[in-house]
């Protein structure tokens, strides 16, 4: 098979949906810039702070774009959250309280939750401080509404959480319309349930964030897609400005909160970072399609398929076959910018228990934004791709991938 000219076919057959994402991409610029500009951003504000973090003026306008763009009352922008999991775990141990109900709607947690929240033991977890947990399954890839509402009915919940993206499962991603209807059903049963939403890999999929349609707290990551790949670390977390202290305050420390912190010269990163993100997930969301097409033509399974809804950067591939995984993962390496030379190998990870490979030849250490692709070593054997920071890169890395698998 001639794969350059497979891959420039599906090419040509995508310009419809390519045009989709262009004019998403205008829209989120337009509200990117006009947060810029709103909150009078100016090279001063690129300075940072050592030591304690007091009086860091770019630090506090950060937070202030960042609230702007996601609709919020308030966010906390910092680079001492090393992940989207510290900022998750941020926030459930900054809202929630010994004796409080934690109900998880969207299934099993991503892999790297089970110590925090204490699915699996941990000392730390929040299971140590007796903080009670329950999950509900989706059904037919939605919320299964009718048992929410039973269970919810039945008992105090402090915290109702939701994972949008898939994290290592082949169920579809949660969407905005469906987060909107859950929230307004919940509400009217309990007004004082606490909705927090993991948003890692789905901002700027979809044109409003989970806030805007009624949700009181979410959390995302800097090396995913607002950070654009230029952001060297951080994590966010954004929502009612009460609850946004009270995390503020669990990261930090109590009577501080949001004013202490040292951006250690990392404003200028993160302005840009998100400045340049509308466009970096769209080069993203592009290379998403052409994989699904490319690979669905070549009889693997994929989901979501090409001309599917998306609310995350999320390709998978589920190959059925260890070795092909592997190889993919592989090919995927030997067209990155850094580290091309090396051969990703299954290995163990913190926080998972299957081996994983992974390949993320990126510029910032684990940058899911920049091309990279990962999966555990688990039957169905499933790829997990995310990227890249332009649509070309990432053609080129797709082009390698599926090279490296018929080879």
């Amino acid at each position: 098979m001639d794969m350059p000219k497979l891959v420039n076919d599906c090419e040509s057959e995508l310009s419809s949906q390519f045009k989709v994402i262009d004019d998403l991409c205008f829209n989120n610029s337009l509200k990117v810039i006009k947060a810029f500009q709103d909150n009078k951003i100016s090279t001063n504000h690129f300075e940072g702070t050592t030591g304690y973090g007091y009086n860091d003026v770019g630090r506090d306008k950060i937070e202030s774009v960042f609230s702007q763009i996601l609709g919020s009352e308030d966010s906390l922008v910092r680079n001492q959250m090393i992940s989207g999991t510290h900022a998750i775990s941020t926030a459930l141990f900054g809202v929630l309280r010994p004796n409080d109900l934690l109900l998880c709607v969207s299934g099993m947690p991503y892999d790297t939750l089970h110590e925090v929240i204490g699915i699996k033991d941990n000392p730390s977890s929040l299971k140590a401080f007796n903080v009670k947990y329950n999950e509900i399954d989706l059904i037919d890839n939605d919320f299964d509404y009718s048992k929410i509402e039973e269970f919810l009915n039945k008992n105090r919940v402090k915290v109702l959480y939701i994972q949008r993206s898939r994290g290592y499962s082949i169920r579809k991603s949660i969407t905005i319309d469906k987060i909107k209807k859950l929230v307004t059903m919940v509400k009217k049963i309990d007004q004082n349930i606490i909705i927090m939403v993991d948003n890692c890999y789905c901002e700027f999929v979809e044109s409003v964030s989970p806030i805007e349609v009624g949700c009181d707290i979410i959390m995302g990551s800097l090396i995913k897609n607002l950070g654009g790949g230029i952001a060297l670390n951080g994590g966010y977390i954004a929502g009612k400005k009460d609850l946004v202290r009270l995390c503020s305050e669990r990261l930090n420390v109590a009577g501080e909160a949001k004013d202490v912190g040292p951006s250690l010269g990392a404003n200028r990163q993160l302005l840009e970072g998100i400045y340049h993100a509308p466009s970096v997930v769209a080069a993203a969301l592009k290379t998403a399609i052409l994989t699904s097409k490319v690979l669905e033509k070549m009889g693997y399974q994929v989901e979501p398929k090409c001309n599917d809804e998306r609310c995350d950067i999320v390709q998978c591939i589920i190959f059925n076959d260890k070795e092909k995984l592997i190889k993919y993962c592989q090919g995927i390496q030997k067209a990155s910018a850094i580290d091309s030379y090396v051969l990703p190998c299954p290995d163990d990870m913190p926080g998972y228990d299957d081996q994983i490979i992974m390949a993320s030849g990126s510029f910032v250490q684990g940058s899911s934004i920049e091309i990279s692709c990962d999966g555990p070593l688990r039957s169905p054997y499933v790829a997990y791709q995310q990227g890249g920071l332009t649509y070309e890169y990432g053609k080129i890395a797709l082009l390698s991938a599926i090279e490296n698998i018929t080879q």
